[in-house]
């Protein structure tokens, strides 16, 4: 499993390097991301229903988010 650590970056950030990441990855494959961003609690969620990705969990670690993601079949336009 692949992981991205994107705490002490602020948005819109974490949600531009977590794209650029699962557009990266092949189909299927999974990603962890870390962030502390206020923000990423909605934009990273918002940025898989957007673009066809599944969100496996999303969980709340003190000040940080950690969201484990799978890259969808074909990213939405």
């Amino acid at each position: 499993m692949n992981e991205i650590d994107l705490r002490g970056l602020k948005c819109p950030l974490p949600a531009l390097k977590t794209r650029k990441r699962l557009l990266g990855l092949a189909p299927g494959e999974q990603l962890v991301v870390l962030a502390d961003d206020p923000l990423a609690g909605l934009d990273i969620p918002h940025l898989c229903a957007s673009e066809g990705h599944r969100l496996l969990s999303s969980e709340r670690t003190g000040a940080a988010f950690r969201f484990a993601i799978e890259r969808g079949d074909q990213p939405k336009e």
